[in-house]
């Protein structure tokens, strides 16, 4: 095995084989001891066949069945009682869109220079060396406590209950029904890897075609071809809608609007993740994300003209998860046929948890690699079916938390305000990290792509724009449309990144001094196979070894 690191210990520029713990201390206050009683403990080895990487049309579908799944059938209620206007709403998809590609061309520059699994946890490391792992344990608590699939659940569960007849909100039927869809998705990546994925190729040509169907639906009901008499949203579109259920406008109801914008277009970064599992990443990533996000901004835009084509206002701002679902009522009627048609949009949402499970365990997987979490083997573990099973089981762990705790009621637009916003800092410090690396020649950053400087600002600003707004009290009052504080997504959302800082504080600082050792991990990667290899090693204190 090769493995190489630059001149202080960072990830190599070119990430052909790299030391986890890449910044590995050089005081002389810390020996590496491997003794024979096992602290060195046997290695672990992730290697995948080529039949289980992933190619360009699987990589495609890794990030469509993560962007088209819950969002643009549900949240655009919510972005439309949040801006009270169809014409600001419809710029908002766009800006989006724009967003998107500011985001991409950052982590593209990034991904094709370190073509590891891990995404953002790599860019950071890369960029923020000191204090060593701090925005590494930052990064962890928001993916491993945040990152869930909850409200891709919940959105399944509500439209089987829609396409079943029944009109039942925000219940624990709903939850119900979310909690055997994580379940399926979890098992079937633990147990079958291989048909997980080849499952979430299907149901992206799936997701795909449900989409194109409502585009040319809303060109139909355009042309007056619908059930229910013209809506006229797009008379006077820019017209504020003010009163109960809408937000009011506003700088604040902007701002939460486009996380929830965010939040539809989340899943660009998700080849991000698996790079590991990618064939050929540099390559294939150039050419699946803006093949995937290009396509996916264009049917986002014209789906939500389909949606103001055939349902009023009043009935969109309170339609909360099951905005297709009406759609496809308003059109076709209340037939059995137009009754089938959301229990297609529940299989799209299906195949978005199992592309966020994959892809979210991978990284819970990279967290274990590095030693950051307590009992890292276990979490790391590849048994029995060579694949993540334990990490699988730490994402729906959480997953089934958030579903089961918020009370009965609205709670789907609260679940995906809390897990698009932490990363808008994230997303923030990775724009700022790339941005000190281009600027600092000492620092030896070179990739494949470059970003343009304006274009990482762009995405830079947007997202400080973002972490900050929320805190601002809305127009309407100190509750949102759904009744819950404006200020409780933020506020839990910050506070799980300083529990990160406070884990790295007890992890990295006190356990050390009190245990006189800790786990440091070394893995590299063959550049004959691509295969990773990990150990986990006690390092020990000087002071420790003299006793």
């Amino acid at each position: 095995m090769a493995s190489t690191t630059d001149p202080k210990g960072a990830i190599s520029g070119d990430g052909h084989a790299v030391f986890a713990d890449h910044d590995r201390d050089k005081q002389p206050s810390l020996l590496l001891d491997t003794p024979a009683d096992g602290s060195v403990q046997d290695e672990l080895t992730y290697q995948f066949e080529d039949s289980r990487k992933l190619g360009i049309t699987s990589s495609v579908f890794v990030i469509l069945n993560k962007m088209i799944g819950t969002g643009i059938f549900s949240t655009p209620s919510g972005i439309f009682a949040a801006t009270g206007s169809v014409g600001v709403s419809l710029c908002l998809w766009i800006i989006g869109g724009i967003l998107t590609f500011a985001g991409l061309s950052a982590f593209l520059e990034f991904g094709l220079a370190i073509p590891r699994s891990g995404g953002e946890k790599n860019y950071l490391e890369r960029a923020y060396r000191h204090p060593k792992l701090l925005a590494t344990c930052v990064l962890m608590s928001q993916m491993i406590l945040l990152g869930f699939s909850s409200g891709n659940s919940l959105a399944f569960g509500r439209y089987c209950l829609f396409a079943s007849g029944s009109e039942e909100a925000d219940g624990w039927t709903a939850r119900g029904i979310a909690v055997a869809c994580i379940t399926l998705s979890v098992v079937v990546h633990a147990t079958i890897p291989k048909w997980g994925i080849r499952l979430f190729n299907v149901l992206g040509f799936f997701k795909v075609f449900i989409l194109l169907f409502i585009v040319f639906s809303g060109f139909a009901a355009l042309a007056g071809h619908r059930k229910v008499p013209n809506p006229h949203n797009f008379d006077n579109a820019f017209r504020l809608e003010t009163g109960p259920g809408y937000g009011g406008g506003g700088v604040y109801a902007y701002a939460t609007a486009l996380l929830r914008i965010i939040y539809s277009f989340k899943g660009w970064e998700n080849a991000n993740y698996v790079l590991g599992e990618v064939k050929n990443p540099r390559k294939t990533l150039l050419v699946a994300a803006p093949l995937a996000i290009g396509g996916t901004t264009i049917l986002y835009v014209l789906a939500n003209v389909a949606y103001f084509s055939a349902i009023s206002k009043e009935d969109l701002a309170s339609s909360e998860v099951i905005v297709a679902g009406l759609f496809f009522r308003n059109v076709f009627g209340d037939s059995a046929g137009a009754r089938a048609l959301p229990a297609f949009v529940a299989l799209s949402n299906l195949g978005n948890v199992l592309a966020v499970s994959f892809a979210h365990s991978r990284l819970n997987q990279e967290f274990a690699k590095e030693g950051l979490l307590p009992f890292s083997r276990f979490w790391a573990s590849n048994k029995p079916f060579n694949a993540p099973a334990t990490a699988l089981f730490l994402h729906w762990l959480v997953t089934i938390i958030i579903l089961l705790a918020p009370p009965a009621g609205p709670a789907y637009n609260f679940i995906v305000d809390l897990y698009t916003y932490p990363g808008a800092w994230i997303n923030g410090f990775v724009a700022a990290g790339l941005l000190y690396l281009r600027f600092k020649p000492s620092e030896g950053w070179t990739s494949p792509f470059k970003s343009f400087i304006p274009v990482i600002i762009l995405y830079l600003l947007a997202n400080v724009f973002l972490a900050i707004v929320p805190f601002i009290p809305p127009d309407s009052g100190d509750l949102d449309p759904d009744g819950y504080p404006y200020y409780v997504f933020p506020v839990v959302g910050v506070a799980v990144l300083l529990g990160g800082a406070v884990y790295w504080l007890f992890w990295k600082r006190l356990l050390p001094k009190v245990l006189g050792y800790r786990i440091e991990t070394e893995h590299r990667i063959s550049d004959v196979d691509g295969s990773e290899t990990v150990r986990y090693i006690k390092v020990y204190t000087k002071e420790d070894k003299q006793h």
